[in-house]
Protein backbone atom coordinates (compact mmCIF):
# COMPACT_ATOMS: atom_id res chain seq x y z
CA UNK A 1 0.00 0.00 0.00
CA UNK A 2 2.58 2.33 0.59
CA UNK A 3 2.91 3.10 -3.12
CA UNK A 4 -0.81 4.27 -3.04
CA UNK A 5 -1.27 8.04 -3.25
CA UNK A 6 -3.23 9.07 -0.29
CA UNK A 7 -5.51 11.83 -0.27
CA UNK A 8 -7.79 13.82 1.88
CA UNK A 9 -10.82 16.35 1.10
CA UNK A 10 -12.46 18.56 3.46
CA UNK A 11 -15.46 18.78 0.37
CA UNK A 12 -17.73 15.92 0.84
CA UNK A 13 -18.65 16.16 -2.59
CA UNK A 14 -19.41 12.67 -4.36
CA UNK A 15 -17.70 13.51 -7.84
CA UNK A 16 -14.62 14.17 -5.92
CA UNK A 17 -14.43 11.19 -4.22
CA UNK A 18 -15.55 8.77 -6.33
CA UNK A 19 -12.60 9.75 -8.83
CA UNK A 20 -10.15 9.22 -5.48
CA UNK A 21 -11.47 6.10 -5.26
CA UNK A 22 -11.80 4.83 -8.68
CA UNK A 23 -8.10 5.34 -8.99
CA UNK A 24 -7.67 3.19 -6.21
CA UNK A 25 -6.64 6.04 -3.85
CA UNK A 26 -6.22 5.74 0.43
CA UNK A 27 -8.14 7.99 1.71
CA UNK A 28 -6.12 9.05 4.93
CA UNK A 29 -7.09 11.81 7.82
CA UNK A 30 -5.13 15.77 7.76
CA UNK A 31 -3.02 14.75 10.62
CA UNK A 32 -1.23 11.80 8.19
CA UNK A 33 1.11 11.80 5.67
CA UNK A 34 -0.71 13.01 2.37
CA UNK A 35 -0.10 13.42 -0.56
CA UNK A 36 -3.20 14.89 -2.50
CA UNK A 37 -5.53 17.58 -0.35
CA UNK A 38 -8.45 18.77 -2.42
CA UNK A 39 -8.73 21.87 0.10
CA UNK A 40 -11.79 24.48 0.45
CA UNK A 41 -10.47 28.31 0.54
CA UNK A 42 -10.32 28.10 4.10
CA UNK A 43 -8.07 25.71 4.78
CA UNK A 44 -5.73 27.06 1.73
CA UNK A 45 -5.72 30.11 3.76
CA UNK A 46 -4.48 27.78 6.94
CA UNK A 47 -2.37 25.78 5.04
CA UNK A 48 -0.23 28.90 3.86
CA UNK A 49 -0.05 31.19 7.20
CA UNK A 50 2.70 32.60 8.85
CA UNK A 51 0.86 31.01 12.27
CA UNK A 52 -0.85 27.70 11.56
CA UNK A 53 0.98 26.98 7.94
CA UNK A 54 3.60 24.13 7.67
CA UNK A 55 5.97 23.12 4.99
CA UNK A 56 4.78 20.78 2.40
CA UNK A 57 7.12 17.95 0.73
CA UNK A 58 8.05 17.20 -2.82
CA UNK A 59 5.35 14.49 -2.89
CA UNK A 60 2.24 16.71 -1.89
CA UNK A 61 0.05 18.64 -3.83
CA UNK A 62 -2.80 21.01 -3.30
CA UNK A 63 -5.78 22.52 -5.74
CA UNK A 64 -5.31 25.98 -4.58
CA UNK A 65 -2.45 28.57 -5.25
CA UNK A 66 -1.76 30.95 -1.69
CA UNK A 67 -2.48 33.77 -3.05
CA UNK A 68 -5.63 32.76 -4.99
CA UNK A 69 -7.84 35.68 -4.21
CA UNK A 70 -5.22 37.94 -6.39
CA UNK A 71 -7.72 36.35 -9.13
CA UNK A 72 -11.03 35.37 -6.94
CA UNK A 73 -11.68 38.20 -5.06
CA UNK A 74 -14.04 40.79 -6.78
CA UNK A 75 -11.74 44.27 -5.94
CA UNK A 76 -8.35 42.81 -6.48
CA UNK A 77 -8.95 41.12 -9.89
CA UNK A 78 -10.21 44.44 -10.97
CA UNK A 79 -7.49 46.54 -9.42
CA UNK A 80 -5.23 44.05 -11.08
CA UNK A 81 -5.91 43.90 -14.04
CA UNK A 82 -6.40 48.33 -13.98
CA UNK A 83 -2.77 47.77 -12.54
CA UNK A 84 -1.68 45.41 -15.56
CA UNK A 85 -3.11 47.79 -18.70
CA UNK A 86 -1.31 50.81 -16.62
CA UNK A 87 2.01 48.70 -17.15
CA UNK A 88 1.57 47.85 -20.45
CA UNK A 89 0.79 51.64 -21.49
CA UNK A 90 4.07 52.81 -19.67
CA UNK A 91 6.05 50.48 -21.62
CA UNK A 92 4.37 51.50 -24.76
CA UNK A 93 2.92 48.32 -25.56
CA UNK A 94 0.45 48.14 -28.78
CA UNK A 95 -1.37 45.82 -26.26
CA UNK A 96 -2.51 49.16 -24.39
CA UNK A 97 -3.63 51.13 -27.42
CA UNK A 98 -6.77 52.86 -27.33
CA UNK A 99 -9.73 54.02 -29.68
CA UNK A 100 -10.35 58.19 -29.98
CA UNK A 101 -12.87 57.59 -26.77
CA UNK A 102 -9.97 56.73 -24.52
CA UNK A 103 -11.11 53.11 -24.37
CA UNK A 104 -8.44 50.02 -24.48
CA UNK A 105 -8.61 48.07 -28.11
CA UNK A 106 -7.59 44.95 -26.88
CA UNK A 107 -7.56 45.33 -23.08
CA UNK A 108 -11.61 46.18 -22.63
CA UNK A 109 -12.79 43.24 -20.76
CA UNK A 110 -13.66 44.26 -17.47
CA UNK A 111 -17.32 46.74 -16.93
CA UNK A 112 -16.61 50.02 -15.32
CA UNK A 113 -16.30 49.43 -11.67
CA UNK A 114 -15.20 50.93 -8.25
CA UNK A 115 -14.71 49.69 -4.99
CA UNK A 116 -16.79 51.05 -1.94
CA UNK A 117 -15.94 52.83 0.45
CA UNK A 118 -13.18 54.07 -1.38
CA UNK A 119 -13.66 55.02 -4.52
CA UNK A 120 -16.98 56.61 -3.90
CA UNK A 121 -16.26 60.06 -5.00
CA UNK A 122 -14.30 58.31 -8.14
CA UNK A 123 -17.90 56.85 -8.57
CA UNK A 124 -20.28 59.88 -8.44
CA UNK A 125 -18.51 61.79 -11.14
CA UNK A 126 -18.47 58.41 -13.15
CA UNK A 127 -22.10 58.27 -12.34
CA UNK A 128 -23.19 62.00 -13.08
CA UNK A 129 -22.05 61.29 -16.65
CA UNK A 130 -24.68 59.14 -17.24
CA UNK A 131 -27.51 59.39 -14.68
CA UNK A 132 -29.58 56.92 -16.41
CA UNK A 133 -27.22 54.24 -15.95
CA UNK A 134 -28.08 51.16 -13.73
CA UNK A 135 -25.11 49.86 -11.42
CA UNK A 136 -24.98 46.48 -9.50
CA UNK A 137 -23.21 46.39 -6.18
CA UNK A 138 -21.27 42.85 -4.77
CA UNK A 139 -19.92 42.17 -1.58
CA UNK A 140 -16.24 41.27 -2.58
CA UNK A 141 -15.64 38.27 -0.56
CA UNK A 142 -18.90 36.72 -1.22
CA UNK A 143 -20.49 34.17 -3.34
CA UNK A 144 -23.69 32.42 -5.30
CA UNK A 145 -25.29 35.77 -5.82
CA UNK A 146 -25.21 36.59 -1.82
CA UNK A 147 -25.58 40.51 -1.21
CA UNK A 148 -26.58 41.62 -4.64
CA UNK A 149 -28.12 44.46 -5.67
CA UNK A 150 -28.72 46.77 -8.31
CA UNK A 151 -29.28 50.53 -8.23
CA UNK A 152 -30.13 53.35 -10.60
CA UNK A 153 -29.92 56.61 -8.00
CA UNK A 154 -27.46 57.77 -5.86
CA UNK A 155 -29.06 57.95 -3.32
CA UNK A 156 -29.36 54.21 -2.81
CA UNK A 157 -26.08 54.69 -1.87
CA UNK A 158 -25.74 57.11 0.22
CA UNK A 159 -24.11 54.76 3.03
CA UNK A 160 -21.23 54.44 1.12
CA UNK A 161 -20.37 57.77 1.42
CA UNK A 162 -17.07 57.51 3.10
CA UNK A 163 -17.87 60.69 5.16
CA UNK A 164 -21.72 59.80 6.01
CA UNK A 165 -22.43 59.50 9.56
CA UNK A 166 -24.51 56.30 8.80
CA UNK A 167 -22.04 54.49 7.14
CA UNK A 168 -21.79 50.97 8.47
CA UNK A 169 -17.69 50.54 7.43
CA UNK A 170 -15.35 51.02 9.72
CA UNK A 171 -12.59 51.12 7.92
CA UNK A 172 -11.46 50.68 3.83
CA UNK A 173 -10.18 47.23 5.04
CA UNK A 174 -13.52 46.12 6.71
CA UNK A 175 -14.76 42.65 5.70
CA UNK A 176 -17.77 43.92 4.04
CA UNK A 177 -16.37 46.23 1.00
CA UNK A 178 -18.11 45.98 -1.99
CA UNK A 179 -17.60 46.85 -5.57
CA UNK A 180 -19.79 48.77 -7.77
CA UNK A 181 -19.61 47.80 -11.56
CA UNK A 182 -21.49 49.07 -14.42
CA UNK A 183 -24.53 46.89 -15.38
CA UNK A 184 -24.36 45.26 -18.95
CA UNK A 185 -28.00 46.49 -19.48
CA UNK A 186 -27.67 45.08 -23.12
CA UNK A 187 -27.39 41.66 -22.40
CA UNK A 188 -27.45 38.91 -25.25
CA UNK A 189 -31.07 37.47 -24.54
CA UNK A 190 -32.21 33.46 -25.98
CA UNK A 191 -35.52 32.98 -25.73
CA UNK A 192 -35.90 36.35 -24.31
CA UNK A 193 -33.75 35.37 -20.92
CA UNK A 194 -30.44 36.53 -19.62
CA UNK A 195 -27.84 34.04 -19.71
CA UNK A 196 -24.01 33.74 -18.38
CA UNK A 197 -21.22 31.15 -19.01
CA UNK A 198 -19.44 29.15 -17.01
CA UNK A 199 -15.86 28.05 -18.38
CA UNK A 200 -13.59 26.18 -16.64
CA UNK A 201 -9.76 27.18 -16.88
CA UNK A 202 -6.74 24.91 -15.53
CA UNK A 203 -3.67 26.47 -14.05
CA UNK A 204 -0.52 24.55 -13.31
CA UNK A 205 1.73 27.22 -13.25
CA UNK A 206 1.69 30.88 -13.47
CA UNK A 207 5.57 31.47 -14.27
CA UNK A 208 5.53 30.80 -17.36
CA UNK A 209 2.01 30.62 -17.43
CA UNK A 210 0.35 27.33 -18.43
CA UNK A 211 -3.46 27.04 -18.48
CA UNK A 212 -6.28 24.53 -19.96
CA UNK A 213 -9.41 25.39 -21.02
CA UNK A 214 -12.70 22.90 -20.30
CA UNK A 215 -14.29 22.79 -24.01
CA UNK A 216 -17.53 21.37 -22.07
CA UNK A 217 -18.51 25.03 -20.11
CA UNK A 218 -22.09 25.56 -19.82
CA UNK A 219 -24.74 28.57 -20.08
CA UNK A 220 -26.69 29.59 -16.90
CA UNK A 221 -30.29 30.83 -17.25
CA UNK A 222 -32.29 33.29 -15.78
CA UNK A 223 -36.23 31.57 -15.30
CA UNK A 224 -38.29 35.06 -15.94
CA UNK A 225 -37.83 37.38 -19.19
CA UNK A 226 -35.24 39.71 -19.14
CA UNK A 227 -36.29 43.80 -18.91
CA UNK A 228 -34.27 46.75 -18.80
CA UNK A 229 -37.43 48.39 -16.94
CA UNK A 230 -36.48 50.28 -13.78
CA UNK A 231 -39.65 48.33 -12.03
CA UNK A 232 -37.88 45.34 -11.73
CA UNK A 233 -34.29 45.82 -10.82
CA UNK A 234 -34.92 44.06 -7.65
CA UNK A 235 -36.11 41.12 -9.49
CA UNK A 236 -33.18 39.09 -9.02
CA UNK A 237 -34.92 35.70 -11.04
CA UNK A 238 -34.62 38.63 -14.11
CA UNK A 239 -30.75 39.65 -13.57
CA UNK A 240 -28.78 36.73 -11.76
CA UNK A 241 -28.38 33.69 -13.35
CA UNK A 242 -26.45 31.80 -10.12
CA UNK A 243 -28.33 28.74 -10.06
CA UNK A 244 -28.13 29.02 -6.14
CA UNK A 245 -30.63 31.86 -6.81
CA UNK A 246 -32.52 30.66 -9.68
CA UNK A 247 -33.46 27.23 -8.20
CA UNK A 248 -35.85 29.12 -5.68
CA UNK A 249 -37.76 30.59 -8.74
CA UNK A 250 -41.30 29.44 -9.40
CA UNK A 251 -40.31 28.40 -13.15
CA UNK A 252 -36.93 27.10 -12.55
CA UNK A 253 -36.62 23.51 -14.68
CA UNK A 254 -35.48 20.65 -12.68
CA UNK A 255 -34.73 18.40 -15.65
CA UNK A 256 -32.57 20.90 -17.80
CA UNK A 257 -31.67 23.03 -14.79
CA UNK A 258 -31.70 25.87 -16.43
CA UNK A 259 -28.31 24.96 -18.24
CA UNK A 260 -27.46 24.83 -22.11
CA UNK A 261 -23.97 23.58 -23.08
CA UNK A 262 -21.64 25.63 -24.69
CA UNK A 263 -21.57 23.47 -28.16
CA UNK A 264 -25.14 23.98 -27.95
CA UNK A 265 -24.61 27.96 -27.66
CA UNK A 266 -21.91 27.74 -30.56
CA UNK A 267 -24.17 26.01 -32.69
CA UNK A 268 -27.25 28.51 -31.93
CA UNK A 269 -24.67 31.38 -32.98
CA UNK A 270 -23.64 30.18 -35.81
CA UNK A 271 -27.44 29.44 -37.57
CA UNK A 272 -28.16 32.85 -36.13
CA UNK A 273 -25.33 35.21 -36.81
CA UNK A 274 -22.74 33.35 -38.65
CA UNK A 275 -19.84 31.26 -38.23
CA UNK A 276 -17.18 33.89 -38.49
CA UNK A 277 -18.68 35.94 -35.87
CA UNK A 278 -19.21 32.80 -33.46
CA UNK A 279 -15.18 31.99 -33.94
CA UNK A 280 -14.67 35.92 -33.51
CA UNK A 281 -16.72 35.77 -30.13
CA UNK A 282 -14.80 32.85 -28.75
CA UNK A 283 -11.16 33.92 -29.51
CA UNK A 284 -12.41 37.28 -27.60
CA UNK A 285 -13.24 35.31 -24.47
CA UNK A 286 -10.24 32.88 -24.89
CA UNK A 287 -8.06 36.15 -25.12
CA UNK A 288 -9.71 37.47 -21.67
CA UNK A 289 -9.19 35.02 -20.34
CA UNK A 290 -5.29 34.42 -20.81
CA UNK A 291 -5.12 38.23 -20.63
CA UNK A 292 -6.90 37.89 -17.20
CA UNK A 293 -4.40 35.03 -15.84
CA UNK A 294 -1.13 37.86 -17.58
CA UNK A 295 -2.88 40.17 -14.95
CA UNK A 296 -2.19 38.42 -11.59
CA UNK A 297 0.35 36.15 -12.62
CA UNK A 298 3.53 38.56 -11.61
CA UNK A 299 1.59 38.73 -7.68
CA UNK A 300 0.42 35.12 -7.53
CA UNK A 301 2.54 33.07 -5.44
CA UNK A 302 3.80 30.25 -7.75
CA UNK A 303 4.46 27.33 -5.58
CA UNK A 304 5.42 24.38 -7.14
CA UNK A 305 3.04 22.00 -5.14
CA UNK A 306 -0.39 24.15 -6.07
CA UNK A 307 -2.73 24.14 -9.30
CA UNK A 308 -6.05 25.41 -9.35
CA UNK A 309 -9.41 25.05 -11.49
CA UNK A 310 -11.06 28.47 -11.78
CA UNK A 311 -14.94 28.83 -13.04
CA UNK A 312 -15.10 31.89 -14.98
CA UNK A 313 -18.30 33.95 -15.48
CA UNK A 314 -18.70 35.66 -19.33
CA UNK A 315 -21.72 38.20 -19.90
CA UNK A 316 -21.88 38.00 -23.62
CA UNK A 317 -23.69 41.77 -25.01
CA UNK A 318 -25.84 41.83 -27.92
CA UNK A 319 -22.92 43.30 -29.53
CA UNK A 320 -21.39 39.71 -28.89
CA UNK A 321 -18.91 41.46 -27.13
CA UNK A 322 -18.15 39.23 -23.61
CA UNK A 323 -17.33 40.64 -20.02
CA UNK A 324 -15.42 38.97 -17.90
CA UNK A 325 -17.86 39.21 -14.50
CA UNK A 326 -15.59 37.19 -11.73
CA UNK A 327 -13.47 34.21 -11.11
CA UNK A 328 -14.21 31.54 -8.93
CA UNK A 329 -11.56 29.80 -6.99
CA UNK A 330 -14.25 27.28 -5.68
CA UNK A 331 -16.80 26.10 -8.53
CA UNK A 332 -19.55 24.48 -7.09
CA UNK A 333 -19.38 20.84 -7.30
CA UNK A 334 -22.47 20.46 -6.15
CA UNK A 335 -24.67 18.68 -9.23
CA UNK A 336 -28.26 20.22 -10.14
CA UNK A 337 -28.99 17.78 -13.11
CA UNK A 338 -27.70 14.09 -14.01
CA UNK A 339 -25.77 15.67 -17.13
CA UNK A 340 -24.43 18.32 -14.14
CA UNK A 341 -23.63 15.56 -12.29
CA UNK A 342 -21.29 14.21 -15.17
CA UNK A 343 -19.79 17.41 -16.25
CA UNK A 344 -18.54 17.73 -12.89
CA UNK A 345 -17.40 14.21 -12.74
CA UNK A 346 -15.12 14.21 -16.11
CA UNK A 347 -14.11 17.71 -14.88
CA UNK A 348 -12.28 16.30 -12.00
CA UNK A 349 -11.26 13.02 -13.76
CA UNK A 350 -9.49 15.35 -16.26
CA UNK A 351 -7.88 17.58 -13.71
CA UNK A 352 -6.42 14.87 -11.68
CA UNK A 353 -5.15 13.11 -15.14
CA UNK A 354 -3.32 16.11 -15.73
CA UNK A 355 -2.50 17.38 -12.59
CA UNK A 356 -1.34 13.72 -11.04
CA UNK A 357 -0.05 11.80 -14.19
CA UNK A 358 -0.93 7.88 -14.19
CA UNK A 359 -2.22 8.75 -10.60
CA UNK A 360 1.29 8.32 -9.32
CA UNK A 361 2.46 9.85 -5.99
CA UNK A 362 3.56 13.70 -7.06
CA UNK A 363 6.74 14.90 -7.09
CA UNK A 364 7.38 18.46 -7.70
CA UNK A 365 10.82 18.77 -8.57
CA UNK A 366 9.92 16.70 -11.29
CA UNK A 367 8.15 18.95 -14.27
CA UNK A 368 5.78 16.22 -15.97
CA UNK A 369 4.17 17.56 -19.00
CA UNK A 370 0.52 15.08 -19.89
CA UNK A 371 0.86 13.65 -22.81
CA UNK A 372 -1.92 14.67 -25.64
CA UNK A 373 -4.15 11.68 -24.61
CA UNK A 374 -4.42 12.36 -20.80
CA UNK A 375 -5.94 15.73 -21.52
CA UNK A 376 -9.48 14.06 -22.02
CA UNK A 377 -11.80 17.74 -22.61
CA UNK A 378 -8.95 19.90 -21.96
CA UNK A 379 -7.01 21.61 -24.09
CA UNK A 380 -3.77 23.56 -23.93
CA UNK A 381 -5.04 27.68 -23.74
CA UNK A 382 -2.41 29.60 -23.22
CA UNK A 383 1.77 27.66 -22.97
CA UNK A 384 3.71 30.87 -21.77
CA UNK A 385 7.30 28.86 -22.93
CA UNK A 386 6.46 27.69 -26.17
CA UNK A 387 5.08 30.75 -26.69
CA UNK A 388 8.03 32.34 -26.76
CA UNK A 389 10.09 29.72 -28.33
CA UNK A 390 8.34 30.17 -31.22
CA UNK A 391 8.15 33.52 -31.29
CA UNK A 392 4.01 33.64 -31.18
CA UNK A 393 4.51 35.81 -27.85
CA UNK A 394 6.38 38.37 -29.58
CA UNK A 395 4.00 38.58 -32.42
CA UNK A 396 1.09 38.99 -29.88
CA UNK A 397 2.33 41.78 -28.09
CA UNK A 398 3.50 43.74 -31.31
CA UNK A 399 -0.06 42.78 -33.56
CA UNK A 400 -2.68 42.64 -31.13
CA UNK A 401 -5.04 43.19 -33.73
CA UNK A 402 -4.70 39.61 -34.83
CA UNK A 403 -5.13 38.66 -30.87
CA UNK A 404 -8.86 37.59 -31.39
CA UNK A 405 -7.37 34.74 -33.76
CA UNK A 406 -4.37 33.87 -31.44
CA UNK A 407 -3.81 29.97 -31.16
CA UNK A 408 -5.73 29.42 -27.89
CA UNK A 409 -8.51 26.77 -27.80
CA UNK A 410 -11.36 26.50 -29.54
CA UNK A 411 -14.05 25.46 -27.42
CA UNK A 412 -16.09 22.67 -29.80
CA UNK A 413 -17.14 19.08 -29.17
CA UNK A 414 -16.80 16.81 -31.04
CA UNK A 415 -19.99 14.95 -32.70
CA UNK A 416 -21.32 18.47 -31.97
CA UNK A 417 -25.51 17.68 -32.28
CA UNK A 418 -28.41 20.01 -32.72
CA UNK A 419 -29.56 22.48 -29.32
CA UNK A 420 -32.53 21.23 -27.80
CA UNK A 421 -35.05 24.65 -28.00
CA UNK A 422 -35.04 26.38 -24.89
CA UNK A 423 -38.11 27.18 -22.99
Amino acid sequence: MSGKLKWVTDIEKSVLINNFEKRGWTQVSESDDWNFYWMSVQTIRNCFSVETGFRLSDDQLVNHFPNHYELTRKDLMVKNIKRYRKELEKEGSPLAEKDENGKYLYLDFVPVTFMLPADYNLFVEEFRKNPSSTWIMKPCGKAQGKGIFLINKLSQIKKWSRDSKTSSFVSQSSKEAYVISLYIDNPLLIGGKKFDLRLYVLVTTYRPLKCYMYKLGFCRFCTVKYTPSTSELDNMFVHLTNVAIQKHGDDYNHVHGGKWTVSNLRLYLESTRGREVTDKLFDEIHWIIVQSLKAVAPVMNNDKHCFECYGYDIIIDDRLKPWLIEVNASPSLTSSTANDRILKYNLINDTLNIVVPNGEIPDCKWNKVPPKEALGSYEILYDEEAAQADGSERDLRNRPGQAFGFKGARTREAGRSAPTTWK
